[in-house]
């Protein structure tokens, strides 16, 4: 075999264990991969945290594992009020700027009354003043909220549009949680993951409750809205409820530019990757500037401050293991999977520089001129 064959055949081996990829000019570049031991020595953002308590154990956890959050404020009917969820959030904000940002949220509390949109957003200029870099919809939109008949209010309401519209003026990042994982309207022995919460709780099992709006109604009330604000910076939870498909879920990132989403249904990404691993590797690489790491965890004064931060480090370790390293990860229930072991301009992507650019582009400007500076 002469040099050129030899050369031929390594290369052929080297992208086959992934070590080089094409560049867009047609050469080659040297894949760099990240380990277990990089994780606090990495800058890593966590886009999905919802602290309940003034106790900051939980910040000095994430200054230790080199995290910085953003705070999300939810409008819903159990648990913290909405004010004391954004009193908690501006005082952390204040102590520790440089940590964190915060998502507010508004409440839907007279919607039906007259001047209700103007009220929401003076609400929501007050808040972003204060400091806000994004806002928060929730599923009560789409799954309790009524109008004056009692017909439910979803998404794309036109009643819900002046919202919209001061959020794409002022370039201001929203974070869609519509509806519930598709399990929700599936019959339990169908689901997924859900089973022990649904079947614990058939008042909030929709396949129960034929009378409220479908999975499908859900997301169709989701894709119209962001049909008609192209320019909204929107940021999908939950993997935009589309966690149970990757392919549906790259047909939104494909079909709207400004759609982004967070990983907070790790169960639902490992699945994938345990039925296939090459086609969830490929969907994180080919939509690796649509992806923000996020968690979902809560932060209530209830837990246990050591406790919690025990349980917070352990899952954020064990989500690095998945997507930086290809160890061996037991799915409970379904098996043994191996990690994603994504290239280092991948995981920087997905774990600090997408969340810090659409927190960032167009917000620090509107701040200042929704505060009168």
């Amino acid at each position: 075999m002469n040099l050129k064959s030899v050369l031929i055949v390594l290369t052929a081996l080297i992208f086959q264990h992934g070590c080089i990829s094409s560049t867009e000019n047609g050469g080659l570049k040297e894949e760099r991969y990240y380990s277990v031991e990089d994780f606090k020595s990495v800058k890593k953002f966590d886009t999905h945290i919802h602290i309940n308590t003034d106790e900051n154990t939980f910040i000095k956890l994430a200054q230790e594992d080199n995290f910085q959050f953003l705070d999300i404020v939810d409008d819903r009917p159990f648990g913290l009020p909405m004010a004391e969820q954004q009193q908690f959030a501006l005082l952390h904000l204040k102590n520790f700027p440089s940590q964190m940002e915060v998502a507010t949220t508004f409440s839907v509390k007279g919607f039906n009354e007259k001047g209700w949109a103007e009220n929401t957003i003076k609400d929501l200029k007050l808040s972003l003043s204060k400091g806000a870099r994004a806002v928060k919809i929730w599923k009560n939109i789409g799954m309790d909220l009524r109008d004056e008949n009692g017909k439910f209010v979803m998404l794309d309401d036109p009643r819900l549009a002046p919202i919209f519209e001061f959020l794409v003026q002022n370039g201001i990042p929203l974070i869609g949680h519509n509806g519930e994982p598709r399990d929700c309207w599936l019959p339990l022995d169908k689901m997924t993951f859900s089973k022990s919460y649904y079947g614990s709780h058939p008042e909030y099992h929709m396949y129960l409750h034929p009378e409220y709006p479908s999975y499908e109604d859900h997301i169709q009330a989701r894709d119209k809205l962001l049909e008609k604000y192209p320019d909204l910076k929107f940021v999908g939870a939950h993997l935009g409820s589309l966690e149970w498909s990757l392919v549906e879920l790259a047909k939104r990132l494909d079909r709207f530019p400004n759609m982004h989403v967070d990983l907070s249904r790790m169960t639902n990404l490992q699945l994938h990757t345990l039925n296939d691993r090459q086609k969830t590797r490929d969907f994180f690489i080919k939509y690796q500037d649509k992806l923000v790491y996020g968690t979902d965890k809560a932060i209530n004064p209830s837990a246990d401050p050591a406790a919690l931060s025990k349980n917070i480090h352990d899952a954020w370790l064990r989500d690095w293991i998945f997507f930086v390293t290809e160890d061996k990860i037991s799915l409970p229930g379904f098996g043994d999977l191996n990690g994603l072991k994504l290239p280092r301009d991948v995981i920087d992507k997905i774990y600090y520089k997408n969340a810090k650019d659409w927190l960032s582009a167009n917000n620090k400007s509107s701040q200042s001129r929704l505060s009168g500076n």
